[in-house]
């Protein structure tokens, strides 16, 4: 292998490691990055770069497999990566900062990053391993002395290269509101997903495997007849203390809590089609690429209430499966408050600050929407309550 390429080879590989650990330093919100006012636009750096790593990975990739085997010519991208890309990929990154993005989106960010520093170290390493074949081959190395699974290492690897840049690019594109409105879609998904798992249960539904495991395997009448008569006996016990009265208390309950998660569902295509897509949150000035620090604080509350809704609706279903009211209750009642939350604080457009007293309210048909749907919600509480 040529010295100069081994060297290159080897500094992409430290800086891979290095910038990984640079990425994720302990106890590190990245809050003291850079000032806000020497802030340059971390996403179009995010986006360039990622665009670079991609288009510099394609050259290293189809030089590596094919001939002639050239090592200047790999000395002269690794260089571009090294000297360029890579610091540009990192910085961009690192200027992401949970207090200017919000705190899903720097970790978003750093994460896709690593995973993209990873996969660009994979790749290297099956470069290097066609360089030391090189390096031990008495004559020039031909595109035909290179297996097909070697060749594959390196195609497999530029493609995940390639992927997380895409990935990346997106993230950068889409930006902050754009993230969220992933998250919120998919949230919302989780959130019916679980209303469906919900409505198909029925409480008076017999556990056949349960059933069998308490059944004769001799085939004795006497016996299963026992078994029969100990399983009603002890049915109450070993289901959760569940006889006719129970199941028609958790049926009973089951309706009243589905009269409760059909509307939570309802806020996440309302908030995000009148908050986020439509009247979303917008940079405080035209020559700033940042929103202002008040709006990633809203959005910020806003990502806590709507992520914890449906592991709450999950713990509730959960709880009544398991014949516990008492627990469903609770689970049932956060959910509510969480969606609640969200909801007001989202009642009036994104250019409406809450504080500001001498900003007349700007209402539009979400305002309405949102004000209706707390009555509603107030109303079917009320069985849960009771």
């Amino acid at each position: 292998m040529s010295g100069k390429l081994s060297s290159f080879l080897e500094t992409t590989l430290a800086l891979s490691e290095q910038f990984q650990a640079a990425l994720s330093p302990p106890d590190n919100n990245g809050s003291n990055t850079t000032s806000a006012n020497s802030d340059p636009n971390a996403l179009s750096l995010l986006s360039a770069s990622s665009k670079a790593l991609k288009s510099q990975v394609t050259k290293l990739s189809l030089f590596a497999i094919n001939s002639p085997f050239t090592p200047p010519v790999l000395c002269a991208v690794l260089s571009a990566v090294n000297e360029s890309v890579l610091p540009s990929l990192v910085t961009a990154a690192l200027l992401i900062t949970a207090d200017k993005y919000t705190k899903g989106f720097h970790t978003e960010a750093q994460v896709l990053t690593k995973t993209t520093l990873r996969d660009l170290s994979s790749l290297v390493e099956s470069v290097k391993a066609i360089a030391a074949k090189k390096s031990g081959s008495s004559q020039a190395l031909t595109e035909h002395d290179l297996s097909a699974t070697e060749k594959d290492a390196v195609t497999t690897a530029a493609g995940r290269v390639w992927d997380s840049c895409d990935v990346l690019t997106d993230l950068a594109g889409n930006g902050v509101v754009g993230f969220l409105m992933r998250r919120v879609e998919e949230w919302r998904d989780l959130v019916k997903d679980a209303i469906c798992e919900l409505e198909e249960w029925d409480p008076d539904e017999e556990d056949e495997s349960f059933d069998d495991l308490l059944g004769d395997d001799d085939g004795d009448e006497s016996n299963t007849s026992k078994n029969r008569n100990h399983t009603s006996g002890t049915e109450g016990t070993l289901n959760g203390g569940r006889g006719d009265d129970d199941s028609a208390a958790l049926l009973a309950f089951k309706k009243s809590t589905l009269r409760v998660f059909k509307p939570i569902v309802q806020i996440f295509p309302a908030i995000l089609s009148n908050r986020l897509k439509k009247n979303g949150p917008t940079p405080s000035s035209s020559s700033s690429h940042l929103l202002p620090p008040s709006h990633i604080d809203k959005l910020e509350s806003l990502t806590r209430y709507l992520q914890d809704i449906p592991s709450l609706v999950d713990e509730a279903a959960g709880s009544l499966y398991e014949a516990n009211i008492a627990s469903a209750v609770i689970y049932t009642k956060n959910a509510k408050e969480c969606a609640a939350q969200a909801v007001q604080l989202t009642t009036f457009p994104w250019s409406v600050m809450k504080d500001d007293a001498a900003q007349t309210p700007t209402e539009d048909k979400f305002t309405t929407w949102s004000r209706t749907w707390l009555k509603v919600m107030d109303e079917v509480m009320k069985p849960e309550e009771a």
